[in-house]
């Protein structure tokens, strides 16, 4: 998809909404940022993205929102700037909670922002990419989801979600390939280090990684471009985790 004048919409970017908004305005198209708390950060972003000559707006969107609520989201980007070609689907929920305190409602949390936060997203946008003729949607599944196996105690509920945004991945790029509408998702790794992690993690993380560092915005930006611009993947999750599912 040649990304000049298209629109992309990018749900729960607050931490890397700027980079990927970036690169994708330098591809020429415009940029919907959504938030549901980090309403400075999309700002921020769409800032940017009117810097560098492109037309942006913001929206709060909460994905655990009804169905209804999350389609009035998508109608008014599509509404403000001109149509919807591309989702980029980034909101998730982190948290560790040891198996002995996690309940199914934690569970049950947890999925509702990832798996099915993904899934209703994706739905409300596709009846606006099929009057475009098409459109591209990248959702964020996790490396260790990706790799098939948890990796870490105290994740299971993360780990569950993730793999659910990878089956929700695959199920709807099977059915809406037909329709010109590929989606794909991108499994992070170490990208960009919680603030309160402590430098002795930080540097651990690093010695396990294979390329020896983390890998910061601009990895996922890139990704993230080259997943709006494919005109033949789809139902593929790339591993974007500087070789760390190697280790």
């Amino acid at each position: 998809m040649n990304l000049t004048n298209k629109v992309a919409l990018i749900v729960g970017g607050a931490r890397m909404g700027e980079a990927v908004g970036m690169a994708l305005a330098a591809r020429g198209a415009d940029v919907g940022l959504s938030y549901r708390k980090s309403k400075e950060a999309a700002e921020v972003a769409a800032d940017a993205v009117r810097a560098a000559g492109r037309r942006a707006m913001t929206i709060r969107c909460d994905v655990t929102d009804e169905v209804p609520v999350i389609e009035a989201v998508m109608q008014q980007v599509a509404d403000t700037l001109g149509r919807l070609d591309v989702l980029v689907m980034m909101a998730s929920r982190y948290e560790s909670v040891p198996l002995s305190e996690l309940t199914t409602t934690a569970v049950e949390r947890q999925m509702g922002v990832d798996m099915r936060g993904t899934f209703v997203c994706a739905s409300a946008a596709v009846p606006h990419m099929r009057v475009v003729g098409g459109g591209r949607i990248i959702t964020f599944g996790d490396w260790t989801a990706a790799s098939g196996r948890p990796r870490y105690k105290g994740y299971a509920g993360y780990y569950i979600a993730k793999a659910g945004v990878k089956a929700v991945t695959e199920a709807l790029a099977l059915e809406l390939a037909d329709e010109n509408i590929l989606i794909n998702s991108i499994a992070a790794g170490p990208i960009m280090p919680p603030d309160e992690m402590s430098p002795e993690t930080r540097a651990r993380v690093e010695t396990v990684t294979p390329v020896g560092r983390w890998g910061g915005a601009e990895a996922i930006a890139q990704a993230v471009v080259t997943l709006a611009e494919t005109d033949f993947m789809t139902g593929e999750t790339i591993r974007v985790d500087g070789g760390r599912h190697l280790s």
